[in-house]
């Protein structure tokens, strides 16, 4: 049986595809899998996300950008959407928080991307390990879910967004609890993640705060630049994060693992047109 990324998808050797020296996922009630589950935990507390950086092994990210790669340039939807952080009409979003239309967090931003969804990869990397069982049990395990489930969506469970020059993904907050990704591709420059938190918790919403943020004049905005290959569990519910536009001639290319705490979670029809172009 030839040792490639090909090969590890068709016989389910995922340990051709994933690290799993450098991230035992899969070996709880080892000292390996509890000092890694232990540092997760600690920086999701701290910085409200953790990182696997090098997760995927290099071949394997080879692989997938390559299967991808004519399903992005010819079968991507392009998802070019104004909107605001909330992702509403802006009167609606200004009765919901009480604000003038004219508040600065209600500013409208343009994200676009293109996207490809996880009925056309059958069979590919990304998928394998979004199918992987140890993966969504370990972060079940790290974010506090009893348990996480396949999405039962047969186009959003898994999601790859490229994003080319001038394309970003613009601040918002996640109606999920935590969201899991993994890059496959970093561009030439721009495309940074970028994250505030702080601004939304239980006791409400600092609107001037996302005002500055929105404007670029929040001089406590994070930023993360990472490689590819790195798995990244981030809780993106209370914390305003956005994908910096993309500059240059390589897109980024990033999977979305979408994981639910109850089975069966699909999105609506309209939810699917609004995203994808098709229910």
């Amino acid at each position: 049986m030839s040792d490639t990324p090909a090969a590890a998808v068709h016989h389910g050797r995922i340990e051709l595809l994933v690290d799993l020296d450098r991230h035992p996922v899969h070996r709880p009630g080892t000292a390996a899998y509890d000092e890694l589950f232990e540092r997760c935990c600690a920086d999701l507390a701290a910085h409200g996300m953790f990182d696997l950086e090098g997760f995927l092994r290099p071949a394997a990210i080879e692989r997938a950008v390559h299967e991808l790669r004519p399903l992005v340039d010819h079968d991507s939807f392009l998802h070019a959407r104004e909107h605001n952080v909330w992702f509403l009409p802006a009167d609606e979003a200004a009765a919901t928080h009480g604000l003038d239309l004219g508040h600065p967090s209600l500013a409208t931003m343009l994200t676009a991307n293109r996207t490809v969804c996880a009925d056309q990869m059958a069979g590919a990397v990304v998928m394998a390990v979004y199918e992987w069982a140890p993966l969504r049990a370990f972060v079940a395990a790290t974010v506090g879910a009893a348990e996480l489930h396949p999405m039962a969506d047969p186009l959003a469970r898994v999601n790859v967004m490229s994003y080319r020059d001038g394309e970003a993904l613009q601040w918002h907050f996640d109606r999920a609890r935590f969201t899991t990704t993994l890059l496959l591709q970093r561009p030439l420059a721009g495309g940074r993640f970028e994250w505030r938190h702080g601004l939304r918790s239980a006791d409400g919403v600092d609107h001037d705060g996302l005002g500055e943020v929105i404007a670029g004049t929040d001089a406590s905005v994070d930023h993360r630049d990472v490689r590819a290959g790195t798995l990244n569990v981030f809780a993106g519910h209370d914390t305003v994060h956005r994908v910096a536009p993309v500059h240059g001639e390589v897109d980024r290319l990033i999977a979305v693992y979408s994981w639910a705490e109850q089975a069966g979670v699909t999105f609506t029809d309209a939810e699917r047109i609004g995203f994808y172009g098709r229910a």
